[in-house]
């Protein structure tokens, strides 16, 4: 009799593991709904459900430059059913910036793959009067007082590609710290602030729609949307590349034949043409790869990123 029901209990762990692995799939977005992340998140996870043949659930927890949806990641069940879309920041940049992070991006999560590039631009309300990015650092040479160049936050990729910028060109530019995007473009485009460094994807529309004007790509290449806009390297401020790529990244012990089963589906869908069309459309490009390769940038980024936030001294509100 107990044989029996150690194995009908058996029987019930399995049936209920196998259950839970074809149950949906939660994509942790660090970031609110409407986003630039939160829009390539509901991209991907449409066709992701396809290739996996699994619902892929958007979940947004937003806050504290993406530290809360990195730490519930690190805790949650390395089974495949909890994966993290992480920009730069949260992975390469946070460790950095906070001493007392509630996870370890080496320790704590298994690379899958890249989703995107996306290329940063330096943008200006279109009444400033520079040609290009260095006609602006010329101009601000020559002005009486520091030109005033919002970012979203201390520590945000605006916030330091603006310093990298400033160290190459020697322009004579005063840091304003917002609390987020929206406002510093907000106040670009109403002349409260001179200028901003974002992600093409969050400043397309309004650099077509004529309400913004892009100075400069701060990337090795121009941007296909943006193709008239030179590198600041071609405009001779050298070395000021800016990528916040997205990428996916799962509970670091999850096992690697479900990592390997992630990034093929990842793979398979940033493959797909209509997939590729709707990141495009509005900036982003896609750019999968393999786990290791993600480790590789995630590694190198976070070694570019803490060298820059030491050297300035740069420290968090």
């Amino acid at each position: 009799m107990f044989k029996k029901i150690l194995s009908a209990g058996l029987l019930s762990l399995a049936a209920l593991g196998a259950a839970r692995a074809e149950g949906p799939v939660r994509l942790i977005i660090a970031f609110p709904p409407g986003g630039p992340v939160d829009l390539v998140g509901r991209v991907l996870a449409e066709q992701l459900g396809k290739e996996l043949k699994q619902q892929v659930i958007v979940e947004n927890k937003a806050g504290a430059n993406g530290n809360i949806a990195a730490a519930y990641v690190a805790k949650a069940p390395a089974d495949g059913s909890v994966l993290f879309l992480t920009s730069v920041g949260a992975v390469a940049i946070s460790p950095a910036l906070y001493k007392d992070l509630p996870y370890d991006p080496a320790r704590d999560f298994a690379p899958v793959s890249k989703v995107v590039n996306n290329a940063t631009v330096f943008v200006v309300n279109p009444s400033n009067p520079a040609a290009d990015a260095a006609d602006f650092v010329k101009k601000s040479q020559a002005a009486a007082q520091s030109v005033a160049i919002g970012s979203s936050g201390i520590g945000s990729i605006p916030h330091l590609t603006l310093e990298m910028f400033a160290d190459a060109s020697k322009a004579n530019v005063m840091h304003v710290p917002y609390k987020g995007a929206a406002p510093v473009i907000n106040d670009v485009m109403g002349n409260q602030v001179s200028g901003f460094f974002g992600d093409v994807p969050g400043l397309i529309g309004h650099i077509q729609g004529g309400k913004l004007k892009a100075l400069g790509i701060a990337a090795a290449t121009r941007h296909p949307l943006l193709p008239d806009v030179k590198t600041l390297a071609e405009q001779g401020i050298p070395g000021v590349e800016s990528n916040n790529w997205y990428g996916i990244v799962a509970p670091a012990a999850t096992p690697p034949a479900t990592i390997d089963k992630l990034n093929q589906a990842v793979r398979a869908a940033l493959g797909a043409e209509s997939v590729r069309a709707r990141l495009e459309k509005f900036g982003a490009q896609a750019a999968p790869g393999s786990p290791q390769e993600l480790a590789a940038l995630i590694a190198s980024d976070r070694e570019k990123w803490t060298a820059l936030i030491q050297r300035k001294n740069i420290r968090p509100e």
